[in-house]
């Protein structure tokens, strides 16, 4: 019989500490002297007592380990609660949204989606932007333990690959987690305080720097700002992109760097096949720029290197309008945002390792095509791939294009034209931020969508961020059963 206990345990842990954090920004805004406090308050002592109720409650069925079903449950069920609660300051707070507007903020955040229904940023609380941006922030250390611990165990669309890398979890899940999460959040701390400092000596003010850096290193899009970086000057911009690209990067190896081991990071092809692509598509949309648009060598150069890097990693910060660039950068841009950063990352979308496996993968199948008796084997980083690994990424792939189309068909039901059903699917399936056309491309926003495409693209950016078929594999019977 399936035991709900230890799930619940971990999950009151959590919202409890949730609750808890409202506190910063409520008070920031005592600091600042206005009454915004108060729905902060609210919001953190009513997910506070539900945290603690729930870990209570549960606390007698916690033990050493976790099974298989547990930890999909627990995977799944963490990305969903959260928004539940975090969303309450955006509800009883200045910003009175409704609540499907505030769930949908909420999962963005913490998805590092990066997609808004707030227009007018300019004139909320800092205590609101504040949450957003810790929302993000703790979204991206979450999913990079997630990415490192679970889904590894899980075997979640070839990640089981990456079980090599000397974080062996098997059998006990949650006390390997907690060391593993306490390395990678001190780095994730380190990088963001690099960020904020970075940003405050090129002109941010401390309080924009601050929420910059956590939504630029948790890779999620969330600005102060309805231009975006638009309000920035170049040198930022510039910055923003290097800050990007660390935090697209496996932060294992971060953590391997910190012990003197350089080779693993430069050796690891999934990290220079990254670069590399990164490089060719700033170089197509550079020269379209410069041969089309007439921009200026710097106009080009700066504008395609940070927003192709912030569709790229699936941040969702704009600069421009891109949009108005022409078709091709805008093909090229929505193609971009569905390859994604590192496994391993705060990056989304179907990553770099996949598309590398995919390749590897065909090229070995043509080389048995024209030499039938020999023997040729998916490689790597040089060693050969397993089988298992192979189906699961294969899997991965046919459900993503099967769920792009049917999220994009149901988007479409519900009233939307075909660019923005298929761009809001894409956005919301591979946590990319914008979409395309007026109403929710960089120069708009999800506000004006209707409610039942609002709660379609949450439970878009859900199953997107949790790769998939960690979700899909819970809907099944044989799940239950086995």
């Amino acid at each position: 019989m399936f035991d709900i206990r230890p799930v619940g345990y971990v999950i009151g842990n959590l919202i409890a500490a949730l609750g808890i954090s409202m506190m910063v920004p409520m008070f920031l805004e005592i600091y600042l002297g206005t009454e915004n406090w108060q729905p902060f308050l609210e919001s953190a002592v009513l997910t506070a007592i539900f945290g603690v109720l729930l870990s209570l409650s549960t606390m007698n069925g916690m033990g050493d380990r976790l099974s298989i079903q547990q930890t999909f449950v627990l995977t799944t069920g963490v990305w969903l609660a959260l928004p539940i609660f975090g969303a309450l300051p955006f509800v009883l707070g200045a910003t009175q949204a409704s609540y499907v507007d505030a769930f949908f903020e909420a999962m963005s955040g913490l998805t590092t989606t990066g997609s808004t229904v707030f227009s007018g940023l300019e004139t909320l609380p800092r205590g609101i932007l504040l949450w957003r941006g810790m929302l993000q922030w703790f979204g991206g250390v979450g999913i990079i333990v997630v990415a490192m611990v679970f889904l590894p165990e899980l075997r979640i669309g070839g990640m089981q690959i990456f079980r090599t890398e000397g974080f062996d979890t098997f059998g006990k899940i949650l006390p390997r987690a907690t060391q593993i999460a306490s390395r990678i959040s001190m780095i994730y701390i380190f990088l963001t305080g690099a960020a904020a400092m970075v940003y405050a000596a090129l002109g941010m003010n401390a309080f924009d720097a601050i929420v910059h850096a956590m939504t630029t290193v948790a890779t999620g899009g969330f600005s102060n700002y309805d231009a975006s970086f638009g309000v920035f000057s170049p040198p930022i911009t510039y910055a923003a992109a290097f800050f990007m690209i660390l935090a697209s990067l496996p932060f294992v190896r971060y953590v391997q760097l910190v012990t003197g081991a350089l080779s693993p990071l430069t050796r690891d092809s999934q990290v220079r096949a990254f670069l590399g692509t990164a490089a060719v598509i700033v170089a197509v949309v550079f020269v379209w720029q410069i041969r089309t648009l007439d921009f200026s060598f710097a106009e080009a150069l700066g504008s395609s290197v940070f927003n192709v890097t912030s569709i790229l990693t699936g941040t969702g910060y704009a600069s421009a309008d891109y949009m108005q660039w022409g078709s091709v950068p805008v093909v090229v841009l929505f193609f971009a945002g569905l390859i994604g950063g590192c496994a391993g990352s705060t990056t989304c979308s179907i990553k770099i390792f996949r598309y590398q496996l995919l390749f590897a993968s065909i090229r070995a199948q043509v080389q048995k095509i024209h030499q039938p008796h020999g023997i040729f084997n998916p490689l790597y980083n040089g060693r050969p791939v397993a089988e298992d690994v192979l189906s699961s990424v294969m899997a991965f792939f046919v459900m993503f294009v099967v769920s792009l189309g049917v999220l994009a068909v149901l988007l479409g039901f519900t009233g939307l034209d075909f660019v923005t059903s298929l761009s809001g699917a894409a956005a919301a399936l591979g946590n990319i931020g914008p979409g395309l056309g007026d109403e929710i491309g960089p120069a708009g926003n999800f506000g004006n969508l209707n409610t039942a495409a609002k709660w379609l693209l949450a439970a878009g950016m859900l199953i997107g961020r949790l790769e998939l078929l960690a979700v899909y594999a819970m809907l099944t019977a044989g799940f239950w059963r086995g």
